[in-house]
């Protein structure tokens, strides 16, 4: 895990980083700075943008890290690359084609509940390419084994733009429409940054020859589309459905409950960056044992992380919402149903880099569209019954559904299982702590109440954990950093 834990442990400071601002955007700067209206706009804007773009993408960016150790000479690795920067093209240029020509119909059906949305398709494509190419040009640095600095631009990069569009917003240097096309410059810029650095560490050399495996490579680019929109559709498509059934005000509100509770995926999302490769690589090897090595330390390692940021947003989430605007605090229910839906995610430690770098992608991926397709009935059922309540609730059952799914199918099919005896611990701490801690506050400023809480909080489980020794790595990390021997 020597790797692992170098990177990662980077990936998570420049994540949090960007969370952190994020966190000011999100609760002070949008909610303030920016009407209702536009805030939830710009969340539309976003989330519909990242529906999209894996069909942008192509799959190039999974396809590259599963096929990159498999080519062994510099001719063939060089032709493989040529053909991943090109090929999102053939589904960027007819799109835009399409969207060129059919736009009075697309914008007249995604605005027929809200009309500003009429305003902002081309934002949206814009914004969709440039998130594509990004993810394409981190792929070329992350089978590099190297993942800090672009996890610094994708989560660090875009959120500092942003603080910055909404300040000169603020203080009237550009206007509310100046300030939605400066979030897509923004979103260019990154990509490009990447680009020039993703080519730094390994510069193309373009070699346009007929790689032996071709059928095969896009087979699973075609498919791998696929994969990548289920994750997508299953992050994303609950804010574009609410768009579609009620006032875009109520993203706004919606986006701020799943911004707190997606603090939770930080540390997985900061170790997937280096866990894909690394699975990519002992499933070309056929080393098994590494493998399950590695999925069960991930497991353990990221449940115990998650769970205690899991903790820290549930056991404070009352005293958090008295210090936002009050029309906000409608999403409390919102963000307990997707804290535990991304806790269950981290649960599941590398399983998401097994599927896609393995031969047995597509049943997977067959499954992920018949759930997309259940999400989309569940929010149709309970968006408009419940607003953003339903929506949060139909995440829920979804991803639930599709987690139990990959848990075993990764089981049937590699015989490994990412579960000890000490998830079922952590679990149970988890829990407890919930009982303990969750009714009862100090009678003081909800900023100082939090940080009280958090600090009781933080050494309790820190010493249970190091105590009974759930993770051999979290405790040669605390034994680290608190300098124990």
């Amino acid at each position: 895990m020597g790797i692992v834990a170098s990177q990662s442990f980077k990936n998570v400071i420049s994540t949090y980083l960007g969370f952190f601002i994020g966190a000011i955007n999100t609760l002070f700067l949008y909610t303030e700075f920016l009407s209702d209206e536009y805030y939830g706009m710009v969340g539309y804007m976003l989330s519909l943008a990242f529906v999209i773009m894996p069909l942008m993408a192509f799959g190039v960016h999974n396809t590259l890290v599963k096929f990159y150790s498999s080519f062994k000479t510099r001719l063939s690795l060089n032709s493989f690359l040529t053909l991943m920067l090109l090929l999102p093209m053939l589904i960027i240029v007819p799109l835009i084609l399409i969207t060129y020509v059919s736009y009075d119909a697309i914008v007249g059906f995604l605005s027929q509940k809200n009309e500003i949305i009429k305003n902002y398709l081309w934002h949206t494509i814009c914004v969709a390419v440039a998130l594509a190419y990004f993810e394409v040009f981190f792929a070329w640095a992350k089978v590099q084994m190297q993942t800090v600095f672009g996890n610094f631009l994708k989560e660090v990069f875009h959120r500092v733009g942003a603080m910055v569009l909404l300040f000169l917003l603020h203080f009237k240097l550009i206007d509310v429409e100046r300030f939605m096309t400066g979030l897509v410059v923004v979103y260019i810029l990154r990509m490009l940054v990447m680009m020039f650095y993703a080519f730094s560490v390994k510069f193309p050399k373009l070699t346009f020859k007929k790689i032996n495996n071709m059928g095969e490579v896009l087979k699973y680019s075609f498919l791998i589309i696929i994969a990548g929109s289920v994750a997508t559709v299953l992050l994303d498509v609950d804010k574009v459905m609410l768009g579609y059934y009620i006032n875009i005000e109520q993203i706004a509100y919606y986006n701020v409950a799943v911004f707190i509770a997606t603090v939770i995926a930080v540390p997985q999302r900061s170790m997937h960056q280096i866990l894909m490769p690394l699975s990519a690589k002992y499933l070309n090897d056929k080393d098994y044992s590494a493998l399950e090595d590695l999925y069960k330390r991930s497991s353990i390692n990221l449940f115990i992380v998650g769970g205690f940021i899991f903790l820290l947003i549930i056991l404070n989430i009352n005293q958090l919402y008295f210090i936002i605007p009050d029309e906000f605090s409608g999403g409390l229910f919102v963000v307990f149903l997707v804290s535990v839906t991304k806790l269950y995610d981290t649960v599941l430690g590398s399983n998401n880099a097994i599927l896609f770098n393995s031969d047995y992608y597509r049943i997977v991926l067959i499954l992920g569209v018949v759930l997309v397709v259940l999400m989309v009935l569940l929010n149709i059922i309970f968006i408009p019954w419940l607003g953003i309540n339903g929506a949060a609730l139909a995440t829920f059952l979804a991803i639930f559904v599709y987690n139990s799914i990959k848990l075993y199918f990764v089981y049937r099919k590699f015989k490994v299982f990412p579960f000890t005896s000490c998830t079922l611990k952590t679990g149970g701490l988890i829990l407890a702590s919930v009982i303990v801690f969750y009714f009862w506050d100090f009678p003081f400023h909800p900023i100082v109440n939090i940080v009280l809480k958090s600090l009781l909080i933080t050494s309790v489980y820190v010493f249970a954990i190091y105590q009974f020794n759930f993770s051999e790595d979290i405790n040669i990390e605390i034994k680290k950093y608190l300098r124990l021997k």
